[in-house]
């Protein structure tokens, strides 16, 4: 699939942990563009649309790798979504100026037309800075918020990075909101949470639940800190079964999804029995 050359491609480029990501948006905002391909992802405005972060990679070689869209599957992700969206315009992030030609020509875009550097952005002492951080904190950004990739990052430190900026005098201020992740390859590991807490926070979801009447059972299995859900119910008599169930299951996700920034692979209800109150 080759794409019509009236997509304006344009190019950020600068060595790894220097700030690209930071600025990402504002670099497309300036530039009138709303797509942003970077490390794997594509993304518009605030929104991630396709793709998988290569952050998640085990180690810094598949995160170039996937960086690059070097496999079918990645390339046709990503190439559907361009078909689906049309862009006008779309900004490659990359390290070096054969990197972004690279992407470009995996995914069938046209020729880049124009390639911004890092060093005519930021200062020697913010890419320094940026550099500092990433070595002695293992911390990487990713242009889009931390709710839109918190499912992915499940067992990584990430936090949102929310700054006004401003587009020159006279022009209107916008918000531009970022995550910070700590990848897999970091030194610095990642965190887990007890199944005991899933078990708490379903637990007590169930207790301000008129519809249900007890839990007979919950089991937990968690794969790389993702967890599977398991729960069976007695119901109250009088309510119905169906709605009961879908309403607990969404409410369970969300509160795990918010209190433990966890995302959950599958939630499994099953109804065992109904209490019938006593005349």
């Amino acid at each position: 699939m080759i794409f019509q050359n009236k997509i304006k491609v344009y190019a950020f480029v600068g060595p790894s942990g220097t700030g690209k990501s930071y600025r990402a948006q504002m670099i497309a905002n300036e530039n009138g563009i709303n797509y942003i391909i970077d490390d794997g992802l594509f993304i518009k405005d605030n929104q991630v649309i396709a793709g998988s972060s290569a952050k998640k990679a085990p180690t810094k070689i598949e995160t170039v790798k996937h960086a690059l869209f070097m496999t079918d599957e990645e390339k046709e992700d990503i190439k559907k979504a361009i078909k689906k969206y049309k862009p006008n315009g779309i900004l490659i992030l990359g390290t070096s100026d054969s990197m972004v030609k690279k992407i470009a020509e995996n995914l069938g875009l046209p020729e880049i037309s124009k390639i911004i550097y890092i060093e005519d952005i930021a200062t020697k002492q913010e890419m320094e800075t940026a550099r500092r951080i990433r070595t002695t904190e293992g911390k990487h950004v990713i242009p889009v918020p931390t709710f839109e990739i918190k499912k992915d990052f499940s067992g990584y430190l990430l936090d949102p990075l929310q700054i006004f900026k401003t587009k020159g005098k006279g022009k209107d201020p916008y918000i531009s909101e970022k995550s910070i992740i700590r990848p897999t390859f970091s030194y610095l590991g990642n965190f887990t949470i007890s199944d005991n807490v899933f078990k708490q926070i379903i637990e007590n979801i169930a207790s301000k639940n008129q519809a249900i009447y007890k839990l007979n059972k919950i089991r937990i299995n968690s794969v790389d800190n993702v967890p599977t859900i398991y729960i069976e119910v007695i119901l109250m008599y009088g309510y119905n079964i169906v709605e009961t169930i879908n309403a607990f299951n969404e409410k369970i996700r969300k509160e795990i999804d918010k209190l433990a920034a966890m995302g959950v692979n599958k939630i499994n209800i099953v109804a065992k029995g109904i209490k019938i109150p006593e005349k």
